[in-house]
């Protein structure tokens, strides 16, 4: 049976202050939470504004690049793995999506979070269901942190190959967990998610050596000393 979709959002604010929140990586199993806070300006609309994972690679690119030159604002806010080790997802991104506001250039008068809660915070704002298809600055916002994070991932894949990062963006598919169980975690494996638990106990840590070629194989004396 389809779902019945959501009614247009009215907004109590009618300020052009209005800065919208989202987040992507709250799943995968390794790197940042990474939130976005975007303030529009409404003499500079930006057409095509909509959920970031309902875009193209390309269109998301295409609209990252418009949202950094005609928004008034924009901020990325985060919560690296080993915080949200120490907070949970939960905490983390509640504390991403505040350093993300406290980010902005430009106070904003009203703040719309993507969701069903805000954080707790001095700003005043509402969540909004589905906001990422019903608020064009939390569009804004989602496509922001995708694109940032999706690149973040590529970067990753760089450091560490083999775990197809750049494909999966981290989170736990099967080419992710069978390249975990094969090669061990990394030092940007979220530690407290299960899965990568069960690899530390099981296999230990990335090594770099596991994915060359034998002939190739160099074991090197500091292996381990940036893994706390």
């Amino acid at each position: 049976m389809p779902k019945t979709p959501l009614p247009p959002f009215e907004c109590r604010y009618t300020g052009s202050l209005l800065a919208g929140v989202d987040e992507v990586g709250r799943g995968p199993l390794i790197g940042a939470v990474v939130t976005a806070a975007v303030i529009l300006d409404p003499d500079r609309p930006i057409a095509g504004l909509a959920d970031s994972k309902k875009l193209t690679e390309k269109r998301r690119s295409a609209l990252y690049e418009q949202i950094l030159e005609h928004a008034k604002a924009w901020s990325i806010g985060r919560c690296e793995a080993y915080e949200i080790d120490e907070l949970n997802i939960y905490q983390a991104t509640m504390l991403a999506m505040e350093r993300a506001v406290a980010g902005l250039a430009i106070v904003p008068e009203y703040v719309l979070v993507d969701g069903n809660r805000c954080p707790r915070w001095h700003w005043p704002s509402e969540p909004v269901i589905k906001g990422d298809s019903r608020v064009e600055a939390i569009s804004a916002a989602s496509i922001i942190a995708k694109v940032t994070r999706d690149r973040e991932m590529e970067a990753l894949e760089a450091r560490f190959p083999g775990f197809g990062l750049a494909q999966h963006k981290g989170y736990p598919t099967p080419i992710h967990l069978e390249a975990l169980r094969r090669l061990g975690a990394t030092p940007e494996h979220r530690r407290s998610f299960r899965p990568v638990q069960e690899v530390i106990e099981q296999v230990g840590f990335y090594r770099e050596d596991v994915t060359k070629e034998p002939e190739q194989l160099q074991y090197r004396g500091d292996l381990f000393e940036d893994i706390d």
